[in-house]
């Protein structure tokens, strides 16, 4: 897989040997490392399950699967949503380099080996293309009083 965006991989449909079993709805990045590690898919029946990356193969067109026994469903999705952070919930987070604030999250670009490459933040009306690097954090959303 070469360097990706997020929405790049959501655009994606999950086949296997050409049909189509589904769609990602949301890429799931390790809390500790910030690699992306699967993909919450919708398949057909309705039903969500977990997709590692390193079983698939990310093409122009389609992320396609050897077998469908690479999918993980129930216990399997619920131990990955735990030791996760969902894109979804990270979009629209502030974004610190050394502290300071340089944007807002939309989106994150993925190299093959899953690791976060680049970060597109929003700030001043302007999405710009910032490298990843040890310094660039996501600071907490702030909390309204309920």
């Amino acid at each position: 897989m070469r360097a990706v965006s997020g929405d790049g991989l959501l655009g994606l449909p999950l086949r296997l040997h050409g049909m189509q079993l589904g769609r990602p709805t949301d890429l799931l990045l390790d809390r500790e490392t910030l690699r992306a590690v699967g993909l919450d898919v919708l398949c057909g029946d309705e039903v969500h399950r977990f997709l590692p990356l390193a079983t698939a193969t990310f093409g122009d067109s389609e992320i396609s699967i050897p077998s469908a026994l690479v999918l993980l469903e129930g216990d399997g999705l619920a131990f990955y949503r735990s030791r996760t952070f969902a894109l979804s919930s990270l979009r629209g987070s502030p974004v610190q380099r050394d502290r300071r604030e340089v944007g807002v999250l939309r989106d994150v670009v993925v190299g093959a080996d899953g690791a976060l490459v680049a970060l597109l933040v929003e700030s001043g009306g302007e999405t710009r293309r910032i490298p990843f690097d040890a310094t660039l954090r996501f600071a907490p959303k702030a909390r309204t009083a309920a």
